[in-house]
Order: C-alpha cells, then structure tokens, then sequence
C-alpha cells in the first residue's frame, strides 16, 4: 500500500508485486533454507527428500511476503502441501518458535546466520536452499533522493564485497 501510494523513496524486498510500474535492482541473492531445532528427529537423518517434510509442522512468514510466497511457489511445483501451525511476521519470532519445538520453518538464510543461532540447524533437504534475490526496489517514475540513491549505491557495493571481508 506504501508503494502504491508513492510514500517512500525505496524498498529492499524479495519479491516485488506485480502490477506496479516499478523499477527493480538485484543487489543480493537470499537462500531460503529449512530450520530445524537441533535434536529434532529429521536433523538426524542425511539428506532428505520433500516428502520427508509433508508430516512436519510448519511456521510461516505471513500472506503476502516474499518468502512466503517462495516456499507456496516451491509446494505447488512439487505437487505437494505442508501444514502451517500458524503464521508470524517476524524472522526472529519464527525462530524462536522453531527453537521451542513448534515446528520446522523455511527462512532466509541470512535470518540464521544473523543470530548465529547454536540451538537451530539448517536440514539438508533435496531442492533447497531455493533460490531468492533481495532487491532494491522503487516506483519506476520516482526520481530518487541523494540520500535514497547513496544508500543504494551503499547496498549494492557492500554486497559486492566477498562475504569474508563484510563480516
């Protein structure tokens, strides 16, 4: 509603909705990995297969956002449904439930390592990590701010930079 009401000078999303005249820039991949709480049965097992998912509860990203959208893209692709227990909007609330055993999640990659989360693993499941950008993104008529275009040039050269160096 924001974009589409022209409020903000630019957007950092994974998925920018369709229908707007926008103007799109990938300056990140995003992986999107299964969480799992440390002990969990599933963490034991190799490498699994989408179906080894299907009796697992899942904690989801909200309606509507990238991520969610992602993993429902990658579901119907395979045919297949999972059970959402419930949705949360925030990353770190979905950890948190993942780590008090009330399910499995499907989370950028980025949200795990953000918290170097000892109590979580990553399961290394067949068709995962599924592939994601972040983007900078704005209305396609708006000429940017200086601040808004310097800290777009900002992102863009710090994502640039090998992973070693930016941590």
């Amino acid at each position: 509603e924001r974009m589409r009401a022209n409020q903000d000078d630019l957007y950092i999303m994974s998925r920018p909705p369709e229908g707007l005249a926008l103007t799109s820039q990938v300056f990140m991949p995003n992986p999107l990995v299964v969480v799992a709480p440390r002990g969990h049965a599933l963490a034991k097992r190799g490498r699994l297969s989408v179906d080894d998912l299907l009796t697992e509860r899942f904690i989801a990203r909200e309606t509507g956002s990238g991520t969610r959208l992602a993993v429902d893209d990658f579901f119907r692709r395979h045919h297949r449904t999972r059970e959402i227990r419930f949705e949360l909007g925030s990353n770190e609330a979905i950890l948190e439930a993942v780590a008090g055993g009330m399910g499995l999640a499907i989370l950028s990659e980025h949200a795990l390592r953000a918290g170097a989360r000892r109590d979580l693993i990553t399961l290394d499941v067949e068709g995962f990590p599924l592939q994601s950008s972040w983007q900078i993104v704005h209305p396609a008529g708006r000429r940017l701010s200086p601040l808004a275009a310097a800290f777009r040039d900002h992102l863009v050269a710090q994502a640039a930079k090998p992973a070693a160096a930016t941590a």
